[in-house]
């Protein structure tokens, strides 16, 4: 594992990178609706390559920290705020509350998640 970033932040960012490609590739495409979807296809598949570059090794380095219910709490946790942001600032949808307390709701999952046994 590389030592410029600590063992506990590496896999977070790591993740959080390869949220920012996969979001991309799964959704982007939606501004350019008119492109053909084979093509759309293709390039989905490039992008989601350099995300796997990313998500694997924070897998297998995170798994030293964290737990791996811990690390895919947290892929979820941040998928959903990369994709708030996406689709905010992206695709100019707009957050609406129902969306605010649906992420909260999971945002509570993640809590008991890492708070450990009762």
């Amino acid at each position: 594992m590389p030592t410029f970033v600590s063992p506990q932040l590496l896999p977070i960012l790591l993740l959080l990178g390869s949220n920012i490609f996969m979001t991309f590739a799964w959704y982007g495409h939606l501004r350019y609706k008119e492109a053909p979807l084979f093509g759309v296809i293709l390039a989905s598949w490039g992008i989601a390559l350099i995300e796997y570059c990313m998500a694997v090794p924070a897998n297998r380095w995170g798994s030293g920290v964290y737990t791996t219910a811990q690390l895919k709490t947290m892929q979820e946790v941040i998928t959903l705020v990369v994709f708030a942001g996406f689709s905010v600032l992206y695709l100019k949808e707009a957050f609406t509350w129902n969306y605010a307390i649906g992420f909260a709701l999971i945002a509570a999952g993640a809590f008991f998640v890492f708070r450990g046994p009762f």
